[in-house]
């Protein structure tokens, strides 16, 4: 569940747009344990900034740190810190961050074990009138981007386009191997199977966990593999080992453009968020609320969409985006209606028993 995932989604449209970003200072070497330490420009204040790396930290060095840079004289230095190690940190008294980018699950975590200073969402000039929904404010974080889980499919292999989860449960009429994901590479999909089943959009949590594991007992046997990493999915498609599966929001997409014949079903996308975090003690909490603010401008938030395929949080940035792009998203218009966003809080809450329960169904 951790931050990473981000970094190991590379897909050809944000390799296209950052193709000229190797020529700048943004790109990252690695210094350390491994960790990537980026700089979009001079000046004489530094904000370290903690995000997962990859092509993700370079669709932000372009649209967001190089600009804002810019604009204030901040440098922005990142580095590709876990969560574990900055809570350990924090645990310490030295953070070494200034602020973190990381999912709102993980934030809700750290707020849990005291290691978030809440956030002041009034010194958030851009946050004010925007529209952006509450679930992306909560008191330790501020929600930025959106990205998906989904289900993805073999055109070539199906007879029919499937509308939801219950015809990915339904191995008669939509036969072949499917995938769906285990809890080693994140949560397990849980509100799939209850989807399944026929649970409302709406009425997914608290989770039915006795009901969704009956659910995932029906489809097992048509399950080849769960997969444990956010890569494994989309080649079991492409290789056509599968004709169904769950996958991250931009995999798909990465598959269509190498001519593969695959599309994806936004009707139940499980939506979750990546946002800001500022770690408890940290020093330059200031240039840490400029960064934030300048983040959630409207032509920012649609400057990202269009090098790296997650939604905006601010409304008015999908007006600035095409319809190409929009498409992609899944905080469009057309599909924010159709997915549902999770409840963190109840997964930091009962993860660690869904994991057990997981274990043990699957030794089973």
């Amino acid at each position: 569940m951790e931050d990473n995932r981000i970094g190991r989604r590379t897909v050809l449209r944000t390799a296209a747009a950052l193709a000229a970003a190797s020529a700048v200072t943004g790109c990252g070497t690695l210094v350390g344990n491994g960790e990537s330490r980026t700089s979009s420009g001079g000046g004489k204040k530094r904000l370290v900034v903690s995000n997962s790396g990859g092509t993700y930290n370079d669709a932000l060095t372009k649209a967001i740190y190089e600009p804002f840079t810019k604009e204030t004289g901040i440098t922005v230095t990142t580095v590709n810190y876990q969560s574990a190690q900055v809570i350990a940190q924090v645990k310490q008294g030295r953070p070494q961050v200034d602020l973190m980018d990381n999912t709102l699950l993980i934030f809700q975590k750290m707020a849990r074990l005291d290691c978030l200073e809440p956030v002041d969402h009034d010194r958030l000039k851009n946050v004010k009138g925007a529209g952006i929904a509450e679930h992306h404010l909560p008191e330790h974080a501020v929600g930025k981007n959106v990205w998906a889980s989904l289900m993805a499919y073999r055109t070539d292999s199906l007879k029919r386009v499937p509308q939801g989860w219950a015809d990915f449960w339904n191995t008669d009429k939509f036969s072949g191997p499917r995938s769906l994901q285990s809890v080693e590479a994140d949560y397990p999909e849980l509100e799939f199977a209850l989807l399944a089943d026929g649970v409302p959009l709406d009425k997914l949590y608290p989770l039915d966990v006795d009901r969704a594991f009956a659910s995932m007992s029906r489809i097992r046997g048509g399950v080849k593999k769960f997969w444990n990493t956010g890569a494994l999915p989309a080649v079991l498609l492409g290789r056509k080992e599968v004709v169904m599966t769950s996958l991250w929001s931009g995999r798909a997409d990465e598959l269509i453009k190498q001519g593969q014949p695959v599309a994806y079903q936004w009707n139940g996308a499980r939506r979750l968020t990546n946002g800001w975090g500022i770690p408890k003690g940290a020093d330059n909490t200031d240039a840490a609320y400029k960064l934030m603010d300048f983040s959630l401008r409207p032509e920012v938030q649609a400057a990202f969409a269009k090098l790296f395929p997650q939604g905006p949080v601010v409304p008015a940035a999908t007006k600035l985006l095409s319809e190409d792009v929009l498409a992609t998203l899944p905080t469009s218009p057309q599909n924010i209606k159709t997915g549902f966003d999770t409840d963190v809080a109840w997964w930091d809450k009962n993860l660690q028993a869904v994991t057990k329960r997981w274990q043990e169904w699957a030794d089973a």
